[in-house]
């Protein structure tokens, strides 16, 4: 039997993120799902493993800190010795006080902290992760990061409110641009990938997609054929303007 390709999922213990883990599984990747919370986090990993039937590792990481992506490396260097897919699945939506609610509060309105909040975790800590993973990636000449970001976030059709996610994820995909101009040449691919509006505890009851329908199209994109799209932005399988 093939070795299982290994996948990192950010976030991994609610919404998207745990169903991304959760069909990654069953694809017969081996995941590992981490999450800021220690409890949830185990408790996601636990309960993904019970339904599949799979192994699913679990490490404690809040992409925001150092010291924990620190920790993982060295994790996946003594376990594993290889990174195959990294999901940047991690993000928050500070701008809204009450989760599930779209507020849309307006740039006027919302303070410096909360923007620099939802940067620190939607942009630094995907800076982070893939400065961790990279170099695993490179010594085994295979890759695939995605990262999770929203049409909110598309300058081309950007407007007003909501400015710490909006901002957030417009330099989420700065960052897909520059890490797959860094990778060109390499068989690692860097995409953006927007999953819609999805039924989480982020995008609430009554988002029009579920976060099955939400993790397929960032499933798709971790498990690309060598040449495939390397520093796009897409949504629904079709790439969208910036």
């Amino acid at each position: 039997m093939a070795e299982s390709k290994i996948a990192i999922v950010t976030g991994g213990n609610r919404g998207i993120g745990f169903e991304v883990c959760r069909q990654l599984t069953k694809l017969g990747f081996l995941v590992i799902l981490t999450a800021r919370d220690a409890i949830k986090g185990l408790a996601a990993a636990k309960e993904i493993a019970k339904s599949t039937g799979l192994y699913v590792d679990f490490f404690k990481v809040d992409v925001t800190l150092q010291a924990d992506i620190d920790g993982l490396k060295k994790h996946l260097i003594s376990k594993y010795g290889r990174v195959d897919v990294l999901i940047n699945n991690a993000g928050i939506l500070p701008d809204n006080p009450n989760p599930g609610i779209f507020s849309h509060p307006s740039i006027f309105e919302t303070s410096i902290d909360v923007i620099d909040s939802a940067i620190r975790t939607n942009v630094y800590g995907s800076i982070l992760m893939c400065q961790a993973v990279v170099p695993l990636m490179k010594s085994n000449n295979y890759g695939r990061i995605v990262n999770v970001s929203s049409t909110m976030g598309q300058l081309s059709t950007i407007d007003g409110g909501t400015p710490g996610y909006r901002i957030s994820k417009v330099a989420l995909n700065a960052v897909t641009r520059v890490v797959a101009g860094d990778l060109e040449g390499t068989n690692i691919l860097c995409n953006s990938v927007s999953p819609g509006w999805v039924r989480t505890a982020m995008g609430g009851a009554d988002a029009n997609r579920s976060a099955e329908e939400g993790a397929k199209e960032i499933v798709s994109f971790a498990t690309l054929a060598d040449g495939g799209p390397n520093g796009g932005f897409f949504r629904d399988g079709v790439q969208i303007e910036w």
